[in-house]
């Protein structure tokens, strides 16, 4: 079990004007898999979204923050940026392979423009707005993820080759 933080990125949902279903979607689908210890929703605004991020990240008490909202190419669509400013390193693959995958769902899966990376020993994934999209894209990670917490507690330092059954370094 990991713990985990669940912050949706909606001007509307943070003003009460709408319920939040893919932050309801993360929790449904990782009830399993983690706590949800950090819940909140935010305004589409890159300093808000900037400092929870690294607040989370940096009290040591979440493993993972999963994002929803905020992904796309409107105006106001800005956690891309936000959580650029407070990684400390990038994780590509899990983004690229989310719209890699989801891609064969929706053509307009190339107009994500998510991020992935960690700060500290927190993994921080950003997520689409849609219900529908943030359970395709969890189908993708989930696996992964585990083993990425794993990672990041010093809990793993090898892996193992599951098509070859040899540890290796990566």
């Amino acid at each position: 079990m990991f713990n985990l933080g669940i912050l949706t990125i909606s001007d509307k949902g943070s003003q009460g004007q709408r319920y939040d279903e893919s932050g309801r979607v993360i929790r449904d689908r990782l009830s399993t898999a983690g706590n949800v210890v950090k819940y909140e929703i935010v305004p589409d605004e890159r300093k808000v979204i900037a400092a929870r991020l690294a607040e989370w990240a940096d009290s040591g008490s979440l493993d993972v923050i999963l994002t929803t909202g905020g992904t796309g190419l409107g105006l106001r669509d800005v956690t891309p940026e936000a959580t650029l400013s407070i990684l400390e390193k990038e994780v590509p693959g899990i983004t690229e392979i989310i719209r890699i995958k989801t891609f064969s769902v929706t053509p307009l899966a190339i107009l994500s423009r998510a991020v992935a990376g960690i700060r500290g020993q927190c993994l921080i994934i950003n997520l689409p707005g849609s219900p529908k999209a943030v359970r395709e894209c969890l189908e993708i990670v989930m696996p992964a993820i585990p083993h990425a917490v794993e990672i990041l507690r010093g809990e793993v330092t090898e892996h193992t080759d599951t098509t070859k059954g040899q540890a290796s370094a990566h």
